[in-house]
Protein backbone atom coordinates (compact mmCIF):
# COMPACT_ATOMS: atom_id res chain seq x y z
CA UNK A 1 0.00 0.00 0.00
CA UNK A 2 1.39 3.01 -0.68
CA UNK A 3 1.23 5.65 2.18
CA UNK A 4 0.17 9.04 1.93
CA UNK A 5 -0.38 12.80 3.04
CA UNK A 6 3.43 12.83 3.90
CA UNK A 7 5.44 15.90 3.22
CA UNK A 8 8.52 14.47 5.18
CA UNK A 9 11.17 13.45 2.62
CA UNK A 10 12.39 9.73 3.28
CA UNK A 11 16.35 9.11 4.11
CA UNK A 12 18.14 6.58 5.40
CA UNK A 13 17.75 5.79 8.96
CA UNK A 14 21.22 7.08 11.12
CA UNK A 15 18.98 7.04 14.30
CA UNK A 16 16.59 4.63 15.75
CA UNK A 17 14.67 5.26 19.31
CA UNK A 18 13.00 2.52 20.91
CA UNK A 19 10.32 2.34 23.27
CA UNK A 20 9.04 -0.07 25.38
CA UNK A 21 5.66 -0.80 26.86
CA UNK A 22 3.66 -1.39 30.37
CA UNK A 23 5.12 -4.00 32.57
CA UNK A 24 8.59 -4.14 29.96
CA UNK A 25 12.12 -2.94 30.15
CA UNK A 26 15.03 -2.10 27.55
CA UNK A 27 16.17 -5.36 27.85
CA UNK A 28 13.02 -7.75 27.26
CA UNK A 29 11.49 -9.09 24.15
CA UNK A 30 13.26 -7.95 21.12
CA UNK A 31 14.64 -4.54 21.88
CA UNK A 32 18.30 -5.62 22.83
CA UNK A 33 18.35 -7.74 19.27
CA UNK A 34 16.90 -4.90 17.35
CA UNK A 35 19.61 -2.59 19.12
CA UNK A 36 22.64 -4.86 18.21
CA UNK A 37 21.10 -5.20 14.73
CA UNK A 38 20.84 -1.66 14.04
CA UNK A 39 24.15 -1.10 15.48
CA UNK A 40 26.12 -3.54 13.71
CA UNK A 41 24.35 -1.17 10.78
CA UNK A 42 25.83 1.85 12.00
CA UNK A 43 23.23 2.78 13.48
CA UNK A 44 22.83 4.94 16.36
CA UNK A 45 20.39 3.62 18.54
CA UNK A 46 18.24 4.91 21.93
CA UNK A 47 16.54 2.46 24.03
CA UNK A 48 13.88 4.49 26.38
CA UNK A 49 13.63 3.31 30.06
CA UNK A 50 10.14 4.46 31.08
CA UNK A 51 10.26 4.78 34.72
CA UNK A 52 7.45 2.70 36.54
CA UNK A 53 6.67 0.24 33.56
CA UNK A 54 4.52 -1.67 36.08
CA UNK A 55 2.66 1.30 37.49
CA UNK A 56 3.19 4.06 34.93
CA UNK A 57 2.42 7.19 35.00
CA UNK A 58 1.88 9.52 31.63
CA UNK A 59 4.08 12.68 32.39
CA UNK A 60 6.80 11.08 33.50
CA UNK A 61 6.45 8.38 30.61
CA UNK A 62 6.15 11.54 28.25
CA UNK A 63 8.85 13.21 30.05
CA UNK A 64 11.37 9.87 29.40
CA UNK A 65 10.32 10.16 25.48
CA UNK A 66 10.66 13.30 24.94
CA UNK A 67 14.04 13.53 26.38
CA UNK A 68 14.89 10.79 24.36
CA UNK A 69 13.76 11.70 21.25
CA UNK A 70 14.62 15.67 21.44
CA UNK A 71 13.89 17.25 17.60
CA UNK A 72 13.54 14.23 15.55
CA UNK A 73 14.49 14.88 11.87
CA UNK A 74 13.93 12.66 8.49
CA UNK A 75 17.00 10.53 9.57
CA UNK A 76 15.43 9.28 12.98
CA UNK A 77 12.80 6.12 13.27
CA UNK A 78 10.77 5.96 16.44
CA UNK A 79 9.86 2.02 16.90
CA UNK A 80 6.94 1.24 19.80
CA UNK A 81 5.55 -1.57 21.79
CA UNK A 82 2.37 -1.48 23.04
CA UNK A 83 1.70 1.06 25.87
CA UNK A 84 4.88 3.07 24.01
CA UNK A 85 2.41 3.45 21.29
CA UNK A 86 0.38 6.07 22.90
CA UNK A 87 3.26 7.47 24.47
CA UNK A 88 5.56 8.03 21.46
CA UNK A 89 1.96 8.96 19.72
CA UNK A 90 1.35 12.20 22.07
CA UNK A 91 5.16 13.26 22.29
CA UNK A 92 4.85 13.82 19.02
CA UNK A 93 1.69 15.66 18.92
CA UNK A 94 3.00 17.81 21.70
CA UNK A 95 5.92 18.65 19.36
CA UNK A 96 5.63 22.44 18.23
CA UNK A 97 5.64 22.60 14.43
CA UNK A 98 6.90 22.30 12.35
CA UNK A 99 8.81 18.85 12.52
CA UNK A 100 9.48 16.24 11.06
CA UNK A 101 10.22 12.39 11.41
CA UNK A 102 11.82 9.65 9.28
CA UNK A 103 9.61 6.92 10.27
CA UNK A 104 7.45 5.45 12.52
CA UNK A 105 6.59 1.74 13.44
CA UNK A 106 4.65 0.67 16.29
CA UNK A 107 3.95 -3.11 17.15
CA UNK A 108 0.82 -3.79 19.37
CA UNK A 109 -0.47 -0.53 19.36
CA UNK A 110 -3.65 1.25 20.24
CA UNK A 111 -4.50 4.28 21.57
CA UNK A 112 -8.05 3.46 23.70
CA UNK A 113 -8.55 1.66 26.87
CA UNK A 114 -8.74 -2.30 26.43
CA UNK A 115 -10.59 -4.64 28.21
CA UNK A 116 -8.09 -6.45 28.65
CA UNK A 117 -5.68 -4.23 30.89
CA UNK A 118 -8.40 -2.09 32.62
CA UNK A 119 -5.90 -0.68 35.24
CA UNK A 120 -4.57 1.22 31.97
CA UNK A 121 -7.78 3.72 31.76
CA UNK A 122 -6.57 6.78 32.85
CA UNK A 123 -3.40 6.62 30.98
CA UNK A 124 -5.45 6.57 28.47
CA UNK A 125 -8.69 8.60 29.26
CA UNK A 126 -7.21 11.16 26.41
CA UNK A 127 -6.90 10.66 22.82
CA UNK A 128 -4.14 11.78 20.39
CA UNK A 129 -4.52 13.88 17.44
CA UNK A 130 -3.20 11.24 15.45
CA UNK A 131 -3.83 12.13 12.21
CA UNK A 132 -2.56 15.63 12.13
CA UNK A 133 0.55 13.91 13.63
CA UNK A 134 0.96 11.27 10.76
CA UNK A 135 1.59 14.44 8.32
CA UNK A 136 5.13 15.05 9.73
CA UNK A 137 5.82 11.29 9.51
CA UNK A 138 7.78 9.85 6.80
CA UNK A 139 7.49 5.95 6.86
CA UNK A 140 4.54 4.35 8.74
CA UNK A 141 4.23 0.95 9.87
CA UNK A 142 2.22 -1.00 11.81
CA UNK A 143 2.76 -4.54 12.83
CA UNK A 144 0.27 -6.28 14.81
CA UNK A 145 -0.50 -10.27 15.58
CA UNK A 146 -3.76 -12.28 15.11
CA UNK A 147 -2.82 -13.71 18.38
CA UNK A 148 -2.65 -10.82 20.53
CA UNK A 149 -4.27 -11.54 23.44
CA UNK A 150 -4.20 -7.97 24.82
CA UNK A 151 -4.88 -5.74 21.97
CA UNK A 152 -7.44 -6.43 19.57
CA UNK A 153 -6.93 -6.14 15.91
CA UNK A 154 -9.42 -3.68 14.98
CA UNK A 155 -7.11 -1.35 17.92
CA UNK A 156 -4.04 -1.39 15.89
CA UNK A 157 -6.07 -1.48 12.38
CA UNK A 158 -7.84 1.67 13.96
CA UNK A 159 -4.09 3.17 14.16
CA UNK A 160 -3.00 2.35 10.99
CA UNK A 161 -6.09 3.67 9.27
CA UNK A 162 -5.71 7.30 11.54
CA UNK A 163 -2.37 7.37 10.12
CA UNK A 164 -2.58 6.17 6.96
CA UNK A 165 0.00 3.41 7.63
CA UNK A 166 0.89 -0.33 6.07
CA UNK A 167 -0.15 -2.67 8.31
CA UNK A 168 1.84 -6.30 8.62
CA UNK A 169 0.81 -9.22 10.23
CA UNK A 170 2.45 -11.44 11.83
CA UNK A 171 0.50 -14.85 12.53
CA UNK A 172 0.93 -16.39 15.61
CA UNK A 173 2.75 -13.74 17.49
CA UNK A 174 0.64 -12.65 20.17
CA UNK A 175 1.61 -9.69 21.92
CA UNK A 176 5.49 -9.89 20.38
CA UNK A 177 6.92 -10.42 23.60
CA UNK A 178 9.52 -13.11 25.10
CA UNK A 179 6.41 -15.19 26.58
CA UNK A 180 5.35 -15.26 22.66
CA UNK A 181 8.16 -16.51 21.54
CA UNK A 182 8.97 -13.59 19.96
CA UNK A 183 12.73 -12.51 20.79
CA UNK A 184 14.07 -11.02 17.51
CA UNK A 185 11.63 -9.38 14.52
CA UNK A 186 13.57 -10.03 11.05
CA UNK A 187 10.65 -8.07 8.86
CA UNK A 188 11.16 -5.28 11.40
CA UNK A 189 15.03 -5.01 10.84
CA UNK A 190 14.18 -5.74 7.50
CA UNK A 191 11.70 -2.86 6.89
CA UNK A 192 14.22 -0.09 8.65
CA UNK A 193 17.02 -1.02 6.57
CA UNK A 194 15.14 -0.83 3.27
CA UNK A 195 14.57 2.86 3.71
Amino acid sequence: MKVKGSRVPVRPVQQCVIVHGYESSPDANWFPWLQSALEAEGIAVTVVSLPDPDDPDKAAWDNAVSAALGVPDAATVVVAHSLGVVTVLRVLAALPEPWELGGLVLVAGFTEPLEALPELDGFLATDVDVERVAMSIGERTVLRSDTDPFVPPEASDDIARRLSARVQIHPRAGHFMTEDGVTSLPALLDLLLSR
